[in-house]
């Protein structure tokens, strides 16, 4: 007799990797920001591109085999809004910091 004595089902613990990604994308991200090292930041930089494509990787995969629901589509004048957004301010950003870099 075959048993399988799984603790989780497969679409569970594929999610528990997702969710374990996102978490450690998020922390490489902060990492990153935080360094004032340019050879550490680069690392975390580079960790975290990995990290994301990983991420990437898992999603696609629960998203093909149905494990994963998706909200609906955006529409796009909701993208183009925050999109203006942070546009804005990223330059509000840069120019503060030029202000007072000098």
């Amino acid at each position: 007799m075959n048993q399988h004595n799984t603790i989780l089902k497969d679409e569970d613990l594929v999610y528990t990797i997702l969710a374990d990604l996102k978490r450690t994308s998020f922390e490489y991200a902060i990492a990153t920001t935080e360094s004032n090292c340019p050879v550490v930041r680069q690392k975390f930089q580079l960790l975290l591109n990995d990290s994301l494509q990983l991420q990437g990787q898992v999603y696609n995969f629960m998203s093909q085999n149905n494990m994963y629901n998706t909200s609906g589509p955006a529409l796009s004048s909701d993208i183009s809004k925050q999109i203006q957004e942070y546009s804005q301010t990223k330059t509000q950003t840069s120019q503060l910091i030029q202000q007072n870099l000098h």
